[in-house]
């Protein structure tokens, strides 16, 4: 049996993957901690737990080089894009929305990165930017899909977080209503994310990744925005911890 292991350090989730011969076997998720080294070392002993052999281990993310036992490190461009094959074979385009940064990524027919953008410098878009306005308005992330579904989004000029965190306390005391504004924050975001993913004349089939994904309503407005059917998976957070441990398969047998 092959066993890998990939684990994506990311700046606010820690994800991990065992795979066997490219199969998921395990998987591990924990907040990133204040020494994100932690969260790397706890995800391999829990994913390596109980196996006759070492797997081979691949790194990616903020984190992958905080420590030196993995086997290999690589960006987590090229490590999303394979994973979101995985997930989804027919996949064009990977619109990966993470904790602090978003990224698009369009691959080729054969699965080969062809062209990527990432943002990386701002948290406006960004699951950070989510949480931020969800507690500003008594709410968590988990909650928006159930308090946002049917409601009319209000516009939300600013995606500072800053400024549109003063814009929301402003309109409450307008009276507008929490969930108004939870959708127009959404939708917001969405238009936002669209217009990223058309720089790069993105085409479809598109594959949601990252742990915004999990919010069904963004996946719905961004549909909208970007002019094609936007997919998603119950494993897409864990795209990039996919695709490094599927470089770790490919690396062990080439030997």
């Amino acid at each position: 049996m092959n066993y890998t292991v990939g684990i994506d350090s990311g700046s606010t989730a820690t994800k991990g993957i065992l795979l066997a011969d490219g199969v998921i076997v395990r998987r591990f998720l924990c907040p990133t901690p204040f020494r994100p080294a932690d969260a790397i070392h706890e995800a391999w002993e829990t994913l390596r737990a109980g196996l006759t052999e070492t797997p081979f281990l691949t790194l990616t993310g903020y984190g992958r080089q905080l420590v030196d036992f993995a086997d290999k490190q690589v960006t987590e461009i090229s490590c999303h894009g394979l994973g979101a094959r995985l997930l989804a074979p027919d996949t064009r385009t990977v619109i990966d929305i993470g904790g602090q940064d978003s990224k698009v990524i369009q691959l080729d027919a054969g699965g080969n990165l062809s062209d990527f953008l990432m943002n990386d410098k701002c948290a406006a878009g960004t699951g950070r930017f989510l949480e931020v306005i969800s507690r500003t308005l008594g709410a968590s992330v988990e909650q928006l899909d159930a308090i946002t579904d049917g409601v009319e989004p209000h516009a939300i000029t600013s995606m500072c977080t800053v400024f549109a965190e003063s814009e929301v306390i402003s309109l409450r005391s307008a009276g507008v209503a929490p969930e108004a504004i939870l959708a127009g924050v959404i939708n917001a975001m969405a238009r936002r994310s669209a217009n990223f993913i058309g720089r790069l004349s993105a085409q479809g089939p598109l594959l949601f990744t990252g742990g915004v994904s999990h919010c069904a309503a963004f996946a719905r407005m961004l549909e909208s925005h970007v002019g094609m059917a936007v997919t998603t998976h119950s494993d897409a957070q864990f795209a990039g911890a996919i695709g490094a441990a599927l470089i770790g398969q490919r690396q062990r047998r080439r030997g």
